[in-house]
């Protein structure tokens, strides 16, 4: 069976329960080529760069879509928060308000019917990928998302979403020749996919629970080392609004080891802790 044969039958599923047939094809593809660095010379060179890529935009995903966007764990200025969305955009994980709003929404209905991505509910390809390539939810609440909906350069950035990483992409490739885009780019965005799912997928469903929550969050040390820090999951649907998510000394975070860097020029501020737990703010 030809690796092309085995991408079309991993899509059909997907397109025959209502998918979207732009969406998902380019995603098969773009796994399919990941292949190609067994058939380029290898350079640890192209390791590290796979790795600092890698590192770069999921800080964007965890601390820009996540931490600021979703629950405003901390503050930027308006010059910084158009480079925190554009960053978390080169993960190529849609805009930050669309991304926004619908966590936002998982946090008010989390592991309810209603919940968009519970693996608990629809089970885990749904939650892990079956939900985002859906057309069913192309659009969002602009309602739940209104402090953010203010700003037009946000707004631009949300509906020419592609643009952050197609920069991205294509100054990897002009700069450093098609290994390196391949390594820097392809790789990179589809393992940091693959991380960032895993908490919807698998942190509801694997792991300890300190806290109970009303829900089935858990706290996952193995995905909080490749998610920088969003594995302490049940922690963080505890406190919500904290923008430390790993609360013990031993539970690593790195998202919030960088923005407490960031804090000390002034770049990122107010941190919020797990003591300034406050409403019903999603």
């Amino acid at each position: 069976m030809t690796i092309l044969t085995r991408g079309v039958i991993i899509a059909v599923p997907f397109m025959l329960r209502g998918y979207q047939f732009g969406a998902v094809i380019p995603f098969v593809l773009l796994h399919l080529a990941c292949l190609l660095i067994f058939f380029v010379p290898f350079h640890w060179e192209y390791v590290a760069l796979l790795a600092a890529t890698y590192f770069l935009r999921a800080f964007g995903a965890t601390a820009g879509y996540h931490r600021y966007f979703s629950h405003r764990s901390y503050k930027l200025s308006r010059p910084f928060q158009f480079l925190m969305a554009f960053l978390a955009q080169t993960s190529a994980q849609k805009g930050v308000l669309w991304w926004a709003a619908h966590h936002r929404y998982h946090h008010r209905h989390s592991d309810e019917e209603s919940d968009i991505h519970s693996p608990v509910r629809a089970g885990f390809w749904w939650a892990h990928v079956g939900w985002i390539l859906s057309n069913e939810f192309d659009s969002y609440d602009r309602r739940l998302i209104r402090d953010f909906e203010i700003y037009p350069e946000l707004r631009w950035l949300n509906r020419y979403h592609w643009v952050p990483s197609l920069l991205l992409g294509t100054t990897l490739y002009a700069a450093f020749g098609f290994n390196a885009f391949l390594w820097g780019f392809i790789l990179s965005t589809v393992l940091l996919f693959h991380s960032t799912f895993s908490i919807n997928s698998l942190a509801h469903v694997w792991g300890h629970r300190r806290y109970e929550t009303g829900d089935h969050s858990r706290n996952n040390f193995f995905l909080a080392l490749i998610t920088l820090g969003e594995g302490w999951h049940n922690n963080h649907h505890r406190f919500m609004y904290s923008c430390r998510q790993g609360l013990r000394w031993w539970e690593i975070d790195v998202t919030y080891y960088v923005l407490k860097f960031l804090s000390l020029f002034g770049i990122a501020t107010d941190l919020r802790g797990a003591n300034e737990w406050r409403g019903s703010q999603s």
